[in-house]
């Protein structure tokens, strides 16, 4: 199993950029495996995902299905279109297509003796059995998914793996070679408006001196050149840059191993006009430097491109 594995993996590591951006999961395995889990991890993986759409639908999705798009779909015994013979002809009838895109079965497995532990755990009741004990359940489900488990591309058997696991198994099957995940927003904003949501980092640069007591900087921003020397000449400047940018190059490849898909770092400042946003452009720029995804929001710089004028705030 381990060298068939292995040759899997080789041959789809092969597959060049448009069919990767062309390719069509369909993702399937006994409740309980971890079908879901695999469905959000390819979501996180940039894959446009759909859980438990009809058979009957999937050919006018896929007619519509745009060339630059991935797609995961889950499919689940619980489908009220679901049979065996439905969807391996389905999967047929999506291969003998011409010019039809690469198409692979994910089976998510797991052995029964997991699947009851987890059952009872979460005592849910198993959909194929539920006036019944899980393990009746378990056992329909397993005769039902036999002959789909043989047609299988990939085959993961999660019985050993937590769901951090199964998400980096999943990254060796999906994710193209040398490709970082993790995509990086940094954002500036003013402290007077409040926190944007969802940032997971914020550093305060209001310790830096700022521009806006200069009237001839007032009306620029950190993105312009004499707002950048006057922020860089602070002597505390240089040393704060370097620890930031160090700790966040330290930071980013363990939570990148962690399954983190997105991070967000946020600097602030009174007014989110100067400081904060030749903070937030110098790492942006050090950390794309270093091959990370990265882009920029500056929120007060967007409100008040957007018909919100307003005279500069403070720095």
């Amino acid at each position: 199993m381990a060298a068939a594995n292995e040759r899997q993996i080789a041959l789809f590591s092969e597959m060049n950029t448009s069919a990767e951006m062309n390719r069509l999961v369909l993702i399937t395995g006994p409740s309980g495996a971890g079908r879901t889990t695999a469905i959000r991890a390819l979501e996180d993986m940039g894959y446009e995902a759909i859980d438990n759409l009809p058979l009957s639908l999937l050919p006018r999705l896929l007619n519509g299905l745009a060339p630059d798009k991935p797609l995961a779909l889950g499919i689940d015994v619980r489908n009220r279109d679901f049979s065996t013979n439905a969807l391996i002809e389905t999967i047929d009838r999506i291969e003998d297509v011409p010019g039809s895109v690469p198409t692979q079965v994910l089976y998510i497995d797991c052995r029964t003796d997991v699947l009851l532990r987890r059952f009872s755990e979460t005592r849910r009741r198993h959909p194929l059995a539920p006036a019944e004990n899980a393990a009746e359940g378990i056992a329909r489900e397993y005769d039902l998914l036999i002959p789909i488990r043989a047609r299988a591309d990939i085959l993961i058997d999660t019985s050993e793996m937590s769901p951090h696991d199964l998400r980096s198994e999943l990254e060796n099957w999906f994710v193209p070679q040398g490709q970082k995940r993790l995509a990086l927003t940094v954002h500036s904003f003013s402290y007077k408006r409040g926190l944007p949501r969802g940032l997971d980092m914020i550093l305060d640069c209001r310790f830096l001196r700022n521009p806006y007591w200069e009237e001839p900087l007032r009306a620029f921003d950190g993105r312009n050149a004499p707002v950048v020397d006057y922020v860089s000449n602070d002597p505390r400047f240089d040393e704060f840059r370097e620890k930031v940018t160090d700790l966040a190059l330290m930071l980013l490849p363990a939570y990148s191993e962690e399954g983190k898909a997105y991070l967000s770092i946020g600097f602030g400042c009174t007014g989110g006009q100067h400081r904060s946003v030749v903070m937030a452009e110098t790492l942006a720029k050090a950390l794309a430097d270093g091959g990370w995804q990265v882009s920029i929001r500056h929120r007060e710089l967007e409100r008040r491109n957007l018909g919100n004028p307003s005279s500069p705030q403070k720095g």
